[in-house]
């Protein structure tokens, strides 16, 4: 009889235990303003403490990255670049070497549309003030923006900018690099599902438990309304908008997406959302397929292998690549 009592204790014991862990299995997520942008993870897991951790891990990642590739942060590594690679070469981090050589990579991949010297006049504007540079400093600067003009030196890693007023900017393809570490540290962690998201540029890790992962596409005249709703499992998205850092002026447009042959912001696309197994690489590609427009941005996609292409041009068009019309 008293085995009997022990027994039914201990099962009871196991019972309350199970319960709790039960209780504990939920979707968690967190939200920081990072990288000039909102930064945000979810993830679903049955231990609350494991989950703060990994989410916590997620933000540091960020902040480590923001230290390192923020142009307008005096201590940050690319803003001395900029203020000293044009004068001498610049041994620079291993880490940062790596990401301006996949940028140049990318560049004569994409012809030059995607071109991170354009902040060579980028940083002439000053959206949040409307502040746009003048014809004359437009034309003055333009030659400077020119991928060729960064230097990379791998035997002493080092950077030179071979023309005096060239300027980097990693925004294009900072936050992406930024989101496939987060859900690489997420994995490490024995995360199975997950999304992380930065600015426009999203990563998801596994599926929504069963179900494919339901990602908006913003309507890029509209905040509250979604172009188009894409299921995704185990893969990147990015988008790229004229609505993300602009100001209008005598019914003109100025946003951040420069054109690097003109030294303007694009016309005739509004919005571009590429998805692939990369954020580095989708990232990047939304850029440069928006500076190519519609024709050029497509073919470009539809010769590169697990990556799509969806845009919305100034006429309020969308536009798909092959393999999404093909389904």
């Amino acid at each position: 009889m008293k085995f009997s009592r022990n027994l039914s204790v201990f099962f009871l014991f196991i019972a309350l235990n199970l319960v709790n862990i039960t209780a504990q299995a939920a979707w968690y997520q967190q939200e920081q303003a990072i990288m000039g942008t909102s930064v945000r993870v979810e993830l679903w897991s049955d231990d609350k403490l494991a989950a703060d951790r990994a989410m916590a891990s997620v933000m540091t990642e960020m902040k480590r990255i923001d230290h390192l590739m923020s142009p307008y942060k005096s201590h940050s590594e690319l803003y001395l670049i900029n203020q000293q690679a044009a004068k001498k070469p610049l041994v620079i981090s291993d880490e940062l070497y790596q990401i301006i050589d996949k940028s140049l990579v990318i560049a004569k991949q994409t012809q030059g549309s995607f071109d991170i010297s354009f902040a060579s006049i980028g940083f002439l504007y000053d959206y949040r003030n409307k502040v746009k540079p003048t014809n004359q400093q437009v034309d003055s600067q333009l030659i400077a923006i020119n991928y060729n003009n960064i230097l990379l030196d791998r035997n002493n890693s080092t950077i030179f900018f071979s023309h005096p007023n060239v300027k980097i900017d990693l925004g294009g393809i900072a936050k992406g690099y930024a989101v496939d570490n987060a859900i690489s540290l997420l994995a490490q962690q024995g995360v199975k599902h997950a999304l992380v998201t930065a600015g426009g540029d999203t990563k998801l890790l596994g599926d929504r438990r069963g179900r494919p992962w339901v990602v908006g596409i913003q309507d890029p005249r509209n905040k509250n309304k979604q172009a188009v709703k894409l299921p995704l499992i185990n893969e990147a998205l990015s988008t790229s908008g004229d609505y993300e850092r602009y100001f209008e002026q005598d019914g003109v447009r100025y946003h951040h997406i420069l054109n690097p042959k003109t030294g303007y912001a694009v016309t005739g696309v509004q919005s571009v959302s590429i998805t692939g197994p990369q954020s580095i690489m989708t990232d990047a590609l939304s850029t440069s397929v928006f500076v190519l427009g519609v024709k050029q941005g497509l073919a470009l996609i539809n010769s590169l292998d697990g990556y799509s292409a969806i845009i919305v041009d100034d006429q309020r068009k969308l536009h798909f690549s092959a393999d999404l019309m093909a389904n």
